[in-house]
């Protein structure tokens, strides 16, 4: 009897490989008011740091911090609309519509620029160098979002990779599949090789559906 490849594993649904719950959820959202920034803080699920403001109604709200961001700013000299921002000037955590909330750009060092404006609309380029067009009325951060080049520093110890992995619901360690026996997966047993074509149709069951999915062409580009 083999074991169920990693695909039927997935598939299966059980909470190996979920994401577990945190009991710290924080609403990202803007707020048309001035406040200040009272402390950056860490949320698991999220790669970029948050600022804590603290708004002129002594209520508590949540952006994500923005690059050079330290306690004690205010948040109107980031927070702002798109019709008071210069064109070509670097923006992220960008509203789709007016009241939406922060939805495009807000991974760390990701950005956009404002190419044009009019009354009616703002045409900002994206970071994949397409194009949209927006309200002017949707509410902006001016800056990068913090936390770039955190993927730089060497993972030095198993056990930290192990927790990193783990905290988004990633299997690690991971077994290649050349190196397992043949009954515990397709490319299993193949000694110096994967013991079988790579290429798999598309209709193939779960579990011989691994390696190149219906792939039209295979090997080097020439």
């Amino acid at each position: 009897m083999g074991k169920r490849i990693i695909q039927q594993r997935r598939g299966r649904g059980s909470p190996t490989y979920r994401v577990p719950e945190y009991s710290f959820k924080p609403k990202v959202m803007y707020k048309k008011m001035n406040g200040v920034v009272k402390d950056i803080i860490r949320d698991p699920k999220r790669d970029a740091p948050l600022a804590e403001i603290k708004y002129e109604d002594n209520t508590t709200g949540y952006i994500i911090a923005m690059d050079g961001m330290k306690v004690g700013d205010e948040v109107k000299t980031y927070v702002t609309s798109l019709q008071n921002v210069s064109e070509g000037e670097k923006i992220s955590c960008l509203e789709t519509s007016p009241n939406s909330g922060p939805k495009l750009c807000r991974a760390p060092g990701s950005g956009a620029v404002i190419v044009s404006k009019t009354e009616k609309e703002c045409i900002v380029q994206l970071p994949s160098k397409k194009k949209i067009k927006l309200h002017p009325e949707c509410m902006v951060t001016v800056g990068v979002p913090a936390g770039e080049g955190r993927n730089e520093k060497p993972v030095i110890k198993a056990g930290k990779k192990w927790h990193a992995m783990h905290a988004r619901g990633k299997l690690y360690p991971r077994t290649s599949g050349v190196a397992m026996n043949a009954v515990d997966h397709p490319f299993g047993s193949g000694y110096t090789g994967l013991g079988r074509a790579k290429t798999v149709s598309r209709h193939a069951p779960p579990g011989r559906k691994v390696g190149s999915l219906a792939a039209k062409k295979t090997g080097k580009r020439r």
